[in-house]
């Protein structure tokens, strides 16, 4: 009894074994998901790899060097056109300008005290001549004496010279006043250039310089881009550069957020390919400028070149390759067959059938567990 209850028990765990390995191994490694073709649109696109850029970069630099005296704004801020953003240490340029505002009002002061000096002399001289003319009359009716005409004449002869130097003090006077004045003009110029300012609208993502930092006239003290060029800078294979054209619609997706999708729009194709990587540059601008952006960020870019409309659509994963000869392995009568396809056209993900199949096709879908495909091959479901 204890012999037929020990080969009872050996059987009974035998068959739950069998029972096991047949629904949890054979089963599934035999057992196999289907779906059919859908009917719908095909994005065809090409992926690229890039980071983010601007075609408009500004580097920001003084026109005079100098020692930084102020700086206005930060790394990460954004600034209108025309704001102030450093200010140069003027030096001992205030108290130049101010002596030369001093020689320009002394020159105006003199210009004025000899043109009121001249008007005078004028005044005298008129007076003068008519002396001399009378005289010069009465000495020919011998009325007068020659020493009286004599003085007649070189008193108006003193206030010709007179008013002769006063000309030339005034001549003198008005090259001085110009000479301040453009002296006056060259030191605001100067100090004009001590004031660095913003260009455009822009977001200022490098500060290259501190403040008491001492600069040359080409150092960079701000970097700021111009938002409206913020482009995504990629690159793709020469063999796919053919399909690529400016205007077409992409999508972008930057490494901080990569479940963000955002739209762009392919903007440049370079002209010149890289002769080491073989590769062709793109440039793909953003539809609407993110609020917060880094220069340089990774970015994922797919570019939509072709689209379909009304196509039969596969996943991609059930495209296989069998014997040469690109195909779907097919269930027919709970049996497996290879069935050769045409493709029309393929994205990442799906593939549109030209010919072979039709939307009331069972395809089969295989998993990494299952038992490899064979022609005739009963399969379960």
């Amino acid at each position: 009894m204890n012999k037929w209850l020990k080969y009872g028990i050996i059987a009974l765990i035998i068959a739950i074994g069998g029972a096991i390995f047949y629904n949890k191994v054979y089963l599934v490694k035999v057992t196999f998901e289907t779906l059919k073709p859908l009917h719908g649109e095909l994005h065809v696109t090409v992926r690229a790899i890039g980071n983010v850029d601007a075609k408009n970069i500004y580097n920001i630099t003084a026109q005079t060097g100098g020692k930084i005296e102020k700086i206005f704004f930060d790394e990460g801020e954004w600034v209108k056109k025309g704001d102030l953003l450093v200010s140069i240490d003027p030096v001992d340029m205030p108290l130049l300008l101010e002596e030369a505002s001093l020689s320009l009002k002394k020159s105006s002061h003199e210009l004025q005290s000899t043109k009121e000096n001249l008007a005078s002399l004028e005044a005298q001289k008129v007076l003068l001549q008519a002396t001399y003319k009378r005289y010069e009359n009465l000495l020919e009716q011998k009325f007068v004496s020659k020493a009286e005409y004599d003085k007649a004449k070189s008193d108006l002869d003193n206030i010709n010279a007179q008013a002769k130097a006063a000309k030339s003090k005034i001549a003198s006077a008005v090259s001085e006043e110009l000479r301040a004045q453009k002296g006056i003009e060259a030191i605001s110029a100067k100090l004009q250039r001590l004031k660095v300012y913003a260009p455009v609208d822009g977001y200022i993502v490098s500060k290259e310089a501190e403040l008491s930092q001492y600069v040359a006239p080409s150092e960079v003290i701000f970097k700021i881009v111009d938002p409206k060029t913020l482009w995504i800078r990629a690159n793709i294979d020469e063999r796919l550069a053919n399909q690529v054209k400016v205007m077409q619609k992409a999508v972008i997706k930057l490494r901080s957020n990569p479940n963000e999708k955002i739209e762009g729009t392919l903007e440049r194709v370079v002209a010149m390919s890289n002769a080491v990587t073989l590769e062709r540059e793109v440039n793909i601008g953003f539809d609407v400028t993110p609020e917060t952006f880094y220069i340089n960020e990774q970015a994922e870019v797919s570019i939509e070149v072709a689209k379909h409309e009304n196509v039969l659509k596969i996943p991609l994963k059930l495209l296989v390759t069998k014997e040469g000869k690109k195909g779907l392995w097919v269930s027919e009568d709970e049996r497996a067959y290879f069935k050769e396809v045409s493709v029309l056209a393929q994205s990442d993900e799906e593939a549109a059938i030209a010919s072979g199949i039709n939307a009331t096709t069972e395809l089969l879908v295989p998993k990494i567990n299952n038992k490899a495909l064979s022609n005739g091959m009963k399969i379960f479901r």
